[in-house]
């Protein structure tokens, strides 16, 4: 939610910082702005809507300054509107601020600040910060952002222009991402990799807590305890073309016919000690990873496996182990819940480990083991490849700790094939997009597959979809079912292949038109149950739902393009989701 992006250097700093957020962008906006070091002052152009309107304003007026912040804002208080858009100042507009989180004790600074006589115009929280650091301000607007840090209670990563101080941009995370990237004689911040990719690969992460002011020659860090030291940096292993669509009309696509290179990676090996039992945590669609890694631990490493959703996490009893691990798995290792949880489980005495994509992400140092799942940027909101790059993470975590072997080096060609499916599959559903309810439907290990598809198509079509056990709908969902209704069967595990087919019968006598995707052993009986059946690879059906899912992700895409839907950017919708 929210994207920050920053640039000092010689160059002029609108069109890089417009670049930046257009790359941000994927993480889910309804306004964007920005502010510059323009003839000894700060100069604000921000709007509702999309960079592109943004863009419109910028190039109705001649900005030269080479020192700059952006910003594109997902609306928590407040509507989208100009007012509300992002930079934020303080009266005197010397000092401007951009903010990703949320300031939890908004209403109280708001209440303080207004009766020190500072008069707000928008509806933020973010304004707040604005006025706290003019009130504050000391000469030093490092120092003074520290100070402020301390009146600020929530998460934030904040960056900051200071009229006084033309030749730097000031920054400091709490608890939201914020990278920075050294280039040379030139300093880039952003809430995201992939925006600096263009012109840098030297990246340095801040730490929670830390500031860091951005100069042309280089950037100081600073800790809570007035310690400083210069960005230490890696060089990212993502490049610009990662992050570019190619030839690829959506993000979306382009990173589900990525799935099975990614596939074919396998993980550093930093398993941690097979623990007594597992707490596996996430959100979404790395919820429905945490499912299917359960799944795989359970059979193959022989452990008990508790999965929760991380927001419900805190509301649930907790009866103490020894020996547990808790696993939080996290697409940009930010989202909000699942960095909550994980602190929570960690100081109820369980180990940590972190499966993330993301390099020097919160929740990465957060724990006490890290697994990068190597998947390379992902921008479309909708997950795609991180989804399956973690169920392969955690499938070669349960084999490591039952030392058994699979065909794990089969599975990108099995991914392959499952991609040549995608005319017939976008046939089969453009006709049908019209239809007000999708139901998916599975049995063990399947029906997991079936609630991640749900999910994809729900999130990127706006058609109800719902996902139930086969053996579920006699007991409720049937009621759904009407003349033409679409069901769509996983049948990829042979010992529930007849019971689902039954309930695929039962849904199809009620007026349901019923599709099938199975295993090549299953076809002739699943077309006794289903007017379309689609053929998956022979593999063996314990791998089959790491590579069944990829065909559904076509469903849904092929879906959402008939219906014209903004594919990458979902309604509503934003790709790191960094508050509760």
């Amino acid at each position: 939610m929210c994207g920050i992006m920053g640039y000092i250097g010689s160059e002029p700093a609108a069109n890089i910082l417009l670049s930046g957020l257009e790359k941000l962008s994927y993480r889910g906006y309804d306004s964007a702005g920005i502010a510059l070091h323009e003839n000894n002052g700060l100069q604000m152009i921000k709007t509702a809507g999309r960079i592109d309107a943004l863009r419109k304003k910028c190039h109705q007026q001649s900005l030269f300054g080479t020192v700059g912040i952006g910003h594109t804002r997902w609306a928590t208080h407040g509507p989208a509107t100009d007012l509300n858009a992002h930079p934020h100042a303080d009266a005197l507009r010397r000092i401007a601020v951009v903010h990703n989180g949320v300031i939890e004790n908004h209403a109280a600074l708001r209440s303080m600040l207004s009766d020190r006589g500072c008069s707000f115009v928008s509806d933020t929280d973010t304004e707040c910060v604005a006025h706290l650091l003019r009130l504050l301000y000391d000469g030093d607007m490092l120092h003074t952002l520290l100070r402020a840090a301390r009146h600020l209670k929530g998460s934030y990563a904040l960056a900051v222009l200071c009229a006084d101080a033309p030749d730097a941009i000031y920054c400091i995370r709490c608890g939201s991402p914020l990278v920075l990237g050294v280039g040379e004689n030139a300093g880039f911040l952003a809430s995201d990799i992939p925006a600096l990719l263009p012109y840098t690969r030297n990246i340095a992460v801040l730490k929670d807590g830390e500031a860091a002011v951005l100069r042309r020659d280089g950037i100081l860090v600073s800790g809570k305890n007035g310690s400083s030291r210069r960005a230490e940096t890696f060089r990212a292993s993502w490049d610009a073309q990662d992050a570019s669509l190619g030839a690829y009309p959506h993000y979306m696509l382009k990173e589900i016919f990525e799935q099975p290179q990614i596939l074919s990676r396998n993980l550093p090996a930093n398993f941690p000690p097979v623990p007594d039992q597992v707490l596996l945590l996430g959100c979404g669609t790395a919820y429905h990873a945490c499912l299917l890694g359960a799944y795989y631990i359970e059979t193959l490493a022989k452990l008990p496996a508790h999965i929760e959703i991380a927001s419900e996490y805190p509301c649930r009893a907790h009866f103490p182990q020894q020996n547990s691990l808790c696993i939080a798995v996290s697409q940009s290792g930010e989202t909000a819940d699942t960095l909550s949880a994980a602190r929570l489980a960690r100081s109820r005495g369980m180990q940590l480990v972190s499966l993330t994509n993301t390099l020097g992400s919160t929740l990465q140092q957060t724990s006490d083991i890290s697994l990068i799942t190597l998947a390379g940027p992902e921008l479309s909101v909708a997950s795609t490849k991180a989804y399956t790059a973690q169920v392969m993470a955690l499938l070669q975590l349960a084999l490591h700790w039952s030392n058994t072997k699979l065909p794990l080096e089969n599975i990108p060609r099995w991914a392959q094939e499952a991609l040549s499916l995608q005319d017939a599959i976008r046939t089969y559903i453009e006709p049908r997009v019209n239809k007000s309810l999708f139901l998916f439907i599975g049995r063990g290990a399947d029906v997991i597959t079936a609630r991640e598809a749900a999910l994809k198509f729900k999130e990127i079509t706006y058609i109800p979809a719902e996902a139930c056990p086969a053996g579920e709908l006699k007991h409720g969902t049937l009621a759904l079912i009407s003349k033409g209704t679409p069901v769509i069967a996983l049948c990829t595990q042979p010992e529930y292949l007849q019971k689902t087919l039954i309930s695929l019968s039962e849904c199809r006598a009620r007026g349901a038109e019923c599709a099938c995707f199975c295993l090549p052993s299953m076809k002739e009986e699943a077309e006794k149950a289903a007017e379309h059946v689609f053929v998956l690879s022979d593999m063996p059906p314990l791998l089959a739902p790491i590579v069944s899912i990829i065909p559904l992700q076509l469903l849904a895409y092929h879906a959402a393009c008939a219906l014209k839907r903004d594919v990458d950017k979902p309604r509503n919708l934003a790709k790191s989701v960094t508050v509760e």
